[in-house]
């Protein structure tokens, strides 16, 4: 009798885990009451704006909001998240069709489509094509396959032409250097290491890890092209974009490990430091120009307290997101700035752990 009851529960919870994605498993007792509600608000607002073809703004802000629209996907079942996620997608395929060269992605500024001059950034794009990957794994049948094409035709053209000897990643089409950079570097290393994921093919691994390499032992404090002086918590969010899509590859060699080890806790020694002062007392104000990549820097520390189990960076993302969520508040989507794009991918990964990188393998 106690094992048909143990059977009979265990059938049950199967069930509900199965068909009631809400109902998390992975469901965190120390997260704030207020962040579901606050997440969910946010996502009805970023699906308005990223399903209006008259939207205004670059991609890739929209492309942070259409990869927390997955996880709320994931997190309740609503296919008004999907079906954003998808038409915002199917977009920028068709965009990408028609774009020189071929491959890039039209970051709705600069270059357009069925044009051969002005720049383009491998950077914006390396964020539209982690959002596009992201709504393809949740996708099915020939709508999937084109997806993956369409990140695949973007992996080709970077690592053809832009990725260099070094390992680093130029910027595209930019009229400023033809170098390796810190922020194409950061973002398209990202790009691949979930494309590989979903695809397993070694290629992508492989070009991956140079572009750690080169992360690991490249000064973020050196003169440069948008130096941490100016950028701040942009050049932290988008270089540690890398590292925290890629950590479970990073850490298998000993000494990449090693080095790895120190730019991310020196990254996180500066995200401590500047979260200590109040959002307003900031350098860089949470509510204008790079300021608002704040948003974006408990994501990788909710990624990083379960890759190191410290709940001390937990703890201060969610600090951090306590004093910015008053400052992101809207009830319009046409006033949606950076910021709450970017704390959607930080509430996303508070609340479904793990989810942003879920991939097909």
């Amino acid at each position: 009798m106690k094992l048909q009851q143990f059977l009979s529960s265990f059938l049950l919870i199967a069930f509900l885990a199965a068909f009631f994605p809400s109902q998390s498993v992975r469901a965190d007792d120390s997260v704030p009451p207020d962040f579901r509600p606050q997440f969910l608000k946010l996502c009805d607002l970023a699906a308005a704006k990223v399903s209006d073809d008259n939207s205004k703004g670059p991609f890739f802000i929209d492309s942070y909001g259409v990869r927390a629209l997955c996880v709320a996907y994931d997190m309740t079942g609503n296919t008004n998240y999907l079906d954003a996620c998808r038409h915002w997608s199917l977009r920028m395929v068709r965009y990408q069709d028609q774009m020189t060269p071929h491959g890039a992605y039209y970051m709705h500024y600069n270059r357009k489509p069925g044009e051969t001059t002005n720049d383009w950034y491998a950077a914006d794009s390396s964020s539209i094509g982690m959002a596009v990957l992201a709504t393809a794994v949740r996708c099915h049948g020939s709508e999937q396959k084109r997806f993956l094409i369409s990140a695949k035709k973007f992996a080709r053209l970077v690592m053809k032409n832009y990725v260099k000897p070094s390992g680093g990643v130029s910027d595209g089409l930019w009229h400023q250097s033809s170098d390796a950079w810190w922020c194409s570097s950061g973002l398209f290393g990202s790009f691949l290491f979930n494309l590989y994921a979903n695809t397993g093919d070694k290629h992508y691994l492989k070009t991956a890890l140079g572009v750690t390499d080169w992360l690991n032992h490249w000064d973020l404090t050196k003169d440069q092209p948008f130096p941490l002086s100016q950028q701040g918590p942009a050049m932290i969010m988008y270089v540690m974009e890398n590292y925290s899509a890629g950590w479970p590859y990073i850490t298998k060699d000993d000494d990449r490990n090693e080095a790895a080890q120190a730019k991310v806790s020196w990254c996180f020694d500066w995200i401590n430091e500047q979260q200590k002062k109040a959002p307003a007392d900031r350098q860089w104000p949470p509510t204008v120009g790079w300021g608002m990549k704040f948003g974006g820097l408990p994501f990788h520390q909710y990624v990083f307290s379960r890759y190191f189990s410290n709940d001390q960076y937990s703890t201060a993302g969610d600090a951090e997101m306590e004093r910015l969520a008053p400052i992101a508040a809207t009830d319009d989507p046409s006033r949606l700035t950076q910021l709450p794009f970017f704390m959607l991918m930080s509430y996303a990964e508070r609340l479904d752990p793990g989810d942003i990188y879920r991939s097909l393998k």
